[in-house]
């Protein structure tokens, strides 16, 4: 079947010619997208740089490299290279934050109710008391209603996933930044399933995020953005030295530093394609996506038709099970997905779904292939 043209196949044509050659179908980014040769070679090329020179000065060879990456990372949230520090992962940037910060045990902190479920376990082991935001259907934040909660009863601060692992659906992050900026209510971004995928340049105070999935940047690496106001709030442990930003005091110093070389290459692949480009053909994907999917064999899909993201999330017909069907996908056609489980945003999901989340390379046979395997 032939499909509708897809927005800038060149970029699609590039990004694929850029990297190894895959195995089959990947159809997996939300989970870990495919590194490029520059980047596979440039973390390979600051290994043997630590053989040969030591760990220690091959880091400082690295570091105007890896401070031109905290500036382009910061210029992609609307923050300034001082605001941005590397750590291991997403996760490890909520945990880094939360322990610097040092909110009162009992701190109310606002989540939407679909919150990924690993973020509400790290606010509550904090001690903060973890509510929601009110929300749409959709799960959208409702906007009229959020701003009544912080008029009458304003938590200390709002943590909003921008896409949620398990649903691709965008949340209006722009308006939720003025409403808790008129506040005075600093808002935290999750933004690991959203930098490099959607603009992320929405005003946040803190925004943290990962390098393997949208970026397609190394594992084992992540990055945390904090504006000077919060971080002002903020303790480490240690203080920075004199030479370095503060904040450069809750980046972690025994790091796979090769990893943040490949997360910077990545950066400026992603910026040398041009952002908008980029979330404009991403958009595309996940429309054609759902065109294709919905129906097929009894799934359905679960964002709207026009949700401008790459994500797109099957229910399984009844008596099908995601976890063996994900499996199946993968050993008889090479078809990479993700299964989701209930369990990973609680507060909202009513059953499992199967993730199918494209990145640039993607093609319509792409997609049908996978409506065919279902």
């Amino acid at each position: 079947m032939l499909g509708p043209a897809l927005v800038h196949e060149d970029l699609g044509a590039s990004w694929r010619s850029a990297r190894p050659r895959p195995a089959g179908r990947h159809l997996d980014s939300a989970a870990c997208s495919r590194q490029s040769h520059r980047v596979l070679e440039a973390v390979a090329h600051h290994a043997r740089h630590e053989a040969e020179l030591g760990g220690y000065v091959a880091e400082a060879t690295a570091e105007d490299l890896l401070q031109q990456g905290r500036s382009v990372i910061g210029g992609l949230v609307g923050m300034a290279a001082a605001d941005v520090v590397f750590v291991e992962s997403a996760q490890a940037a909520l945990v880094t934050l939360l322990a610097a910060w040092g909110l009162p045990a009992g701190a109310r902190v606002a989540c939407l109710p679909g919150e990924y479920a690993p973020n509400a376990a790290q606010l509550r082991a904090a001690g903060l008391g973890v509510e929601p935001l009110p929300v749409d259907g959709l799960g959208c934040a409702d906007l009229e209603g959020v701003a009544r909660l912080l008029a009458t009863d304003p938590p200390r601060l709002v943590h909003l996933t921008h896409i949620g692992s398990h649903r691709g659906v965008v949340q209006p992050a722009a308006e939720m930044a003025s409403l808790c900026r008129a506040a005075g209510v600093p808002l935290v971004l999750d933004a690991a399933q959203s930098l490099a995928h959607v603009d992320t340049d929405v005003g946040a105070d803190v925004v943290y995020s990962t390098s393997r999935k949208w970026l397609a940047g190394p594992r084992g690496v992540g990055l945390l953005c904090v504006r000077p106001a919060v971080a002002a709030e903020l303790t480490p442990v240690l203080p920075a030295p004199d030479d370095v930003p503060p904040l450069r005091a809750l980046e972690s110093g025994e790091a796979h530093v090769a990893g943040r070389v490949g997360l910077v290459l990545a950066v400026g692949e992603h910026v040398a394609a041009g952002p908008a480009r980029v979330r404009e053909r991403l958009a595309a994907l996940g429309r054609a996506a759902r065109e294709v999917l919905e129906g097929t064999a009894g799934w359905r899909v679960v964002e709207p038709l026009d949700a401008p993201t790459a994500t797109t999330t099957l229910r399984p017909p009844n008596g099908v099970d995601v976890v063996t069907t994900r499996a199946r996908l993968l050993t008889e056609h090479g078809i990479v997905t993700t299964a989701i489980g209930p369990q990973r945003a609680p507060g909202e999901m009513t059953g499992p779904v199967l993730r199918v989340s494209p990145h640039l390379d993607a093609t319509f046979d792409d997609l049908e292939a996978l409506a065919t395997a279902l």
